[in-house]
């Protein structure tokens, strides 16, 4: 595979000639990219605090996962959102390049993987299957909360409006006809309530993505782990993204359950619902 010769990602970043579908890359959404920083972050955290990464390695890596965070470095995930193979691309576009700017930062050429590599060091007991699942759980949570303000700001200058109508006559309307008189106040009044009803069940449901499955590796064995890797890979995401994510009780039924994110977007889709009715 060519790769610029500027680039941080290297050749198993190959997702950028197998799958261009959308044309949207994966770095318009900062937050999943922000959300993959953490969770290699806390599994350098981690496996450096089990003794099985060196710590000046888990340190550069952890300075580049920060870099990452802060938004540096967007234009080295440019992988198509769409793509088979659960999210592989992406955590291998990942690992590249946290290894190669961590090369740089220890004045090497990048591709000395021999020195920090992006398979046996920044991947270290990890695996797409858990370490996708988990940053996009975290990426909603980091995002939901922009949503939820907008709707309550918008529930705020409904209620401001219904005040202001609620002497202006109009009639109501059932099936599309006109039916019986009722303020437009009042009718902004139930836009508000119905709104304020959808911000308090966005917030109930966010809350089934507080569990993840990080440490569960392939399909939830926790193969090729350290007996003590997963608690503390938790423990360090919880305290980095100051979210309060927890193992889930059953790491292999983890792994394949996709209910919070259904529940979550037909949350999303009955709010665009109820947006378009207003």
């Amino acid at each position: 595979m060519s790769i610029p010769v500027d680039a941080y990602y290297g050749p198993q970043t190959r997702g950028i000639v197998n799958f261009p579908i959308s044309g949207i890359r994966i770095s318009h959404f900062p937050n999943v990219i922000k959300a993959l920083a953490y969770v290699k972050m806390a599994a350098a955290r981690a496996n450096a605090g089990v003794g099985d990464l060196d710590r000046q390695k888990a340190d550069i890596i952890c300075q580049v996962c920060e870099e990452i965070a802060a938004g540096r470095h967007l234009g080295e995930f440019p992988l198509d959102v769409f793509q088979v193979g659960a999210g592989t691309s992406t955590n291998m576009n990942v690992n590249e390049v946290i290894a190669n700017r961590g090369l740089e930062i220890m004045g090497l050429p990048r591709g000395r993987y021999d020195q920090l590599h992006p398979n046996n060091d920044v991947n270290l007991a990890q695996s797409t299957n858990d370490v996708y699942p988990t940053a996009i759980r975290l990426a909603i949570l980091l995002s939901r909360g922009a949503l939820q303000r907008a709707l309550e700001q918008l529930a705020v200058e409904l209620e401001a409006e219904a005040e202001n109508f609620s002497d202006v006559i109009k009639l109501g309307r059932t099936q599309l006809q006109d039916a019986v008189p009722m303020t437009l106040g009042q009718e902004f009044q139930a836009f508000a309530t119905t709104l304020r009803e959808d911000v308090a069940r966005l917030g109930e449901i966010a809350s089934f993505f507080h569990e993840i499955n990080l440490g569960g590796t392939a399909i939830g064995t926790g193969i090729n782990t350290n007996p003590d890797y997963q608690a503390a890979a938790v423990a360090e995401l919880r305290a980095i993204s100051d979210l309060p994510v927890v193992a889930a009780g059953n790491l292999i039924e983890a792994c394949w359950d996709t209910g919070a994110f259904v529940l979550f977007s037909g949350m999303l889709k009955r709010t665009a619902t109820k947006l378009s009715k207003i």
